[in-house]
């Protein structure tokens, strides 16, 4: 019922720092993506072990039905409880065992660091959704990725594995990535460049090119901070607003004081020399 963590070398399979178990009714969608790019590499190298059980395995009559129309009427089937308890109690998964729900816990970075501290599963939704008595008496808790309809929730098991498996020690080849991008630090990331250094007339900054490294730890903090305050306003908001020290440090680089200012809540406290959070976090 379930894809172990995979060992190019002929070696058998090794031991894995992170677990994660995936149930679902299309283990072929959630497999085929596993085995690619960051997460397939981390499966082979032994860093991460991802686990995909078929809920059809479970099932006991001929058509391997996993669902039935809901009592009282209404359009689609639900997800039937026997065959998912059956499968959960079968294979025994890690816990805590986590439903992808339209109802549950929105998943975010915060949730992802902590899901990547620690071994856990998900189970997939399908149809209408599941059984409540699935929700009530055996998972451990629900997992939203956001507010849309899914037909399932084997795309979004997947946002939850990447994500995870991003945090996980080894998985990325510069360990820096995973604390650089959107997020990590509470805002969106600073714009990335790559050569030609002009491009049918369009620039790369000079800061990127001149090889001071601090100007552009610096430019970068700028940069991270004013693309949050204009594009999502509201994670300034979640984190307290900017500091004294961000202030600065955006008006050093030619954003309106006014418009620094006045972007989200102003953070009390004194600054520690005059540098930005993400600029003094930096070697």
């Amino acid at each position: 019922m379930a894809a172990a963590a995979h060992d190019s070398s002929g070696e058998g399979p090794k031991r894995a720092a992170m677990r994660i178990d995936v149930l679902t009714i299309f283990p072929d969608v959630v497999e085929s993506y596993c085995d690619a790019s960051v997460v397939g590499r981390a499966r082979r190298a032994g860093i991460l072990e991802v686990n995909v059980h078929d809920l059809r395995l479970a099932t006991t009559d001929a058509h391997r039905s996993v669902d039935d129309a809901p009592f009282g009427g209404g359009a689609g089937m639900v997800l039937a409880p026997e065959p998912v308890f059956a499968a959960v109690e079968a294979v025994r998964p890690p816990r805590p065992l986590l439903l992808l729900s339209p109802g549950g816990r929105r998943f975010d970075q915060s949730l992802a660091r902590e899901l990547a501290r620690a071994p856990f599963s998900l189970l997939c939704g399908r149809y209408e959704g599941v059984d409540q008595r699935i929700a009530d008496h055996l998972v451990d808790g629900e997992l939203s990725v956001g507010d849309y309809v899914l037909a399932g929730g084997e795309l979004a098991a997947l946002v939850v594995v990447e994500s995870v498996a991003r945090l996980v020690p080894g998985v990325l080849g510069n360990e820096e990535s995973a604390t650089d991008e959107s997020f990590s630090s509470g805002l969106l990331e600073y714009p990335q460049y790559t050569r030609p250094a002009v491009f049918r007339s369009w620039e790369v900054p000079p800061v990127l090119r001149s090889g001071d490294h601090a100007a552009v730890a610096r430019w970068r903090a700028a940069e991270s901070l004013r693309r949050t305050i204009e594009r999502r306003p509201d994670l300034l908001e979640s984190r307290g607003g900017l500091s004294d020290a961000e202030v600065r440090l955006l008006c050093d680089h030619g954003y309106p004081l006014g418009a620094a200012e006045s972007s989200g809540a102003r953070r009390p406290g004194p600054s520690r020399g005059g540098a930005a959070p993400e600029e003094r976090d930096r070697p």
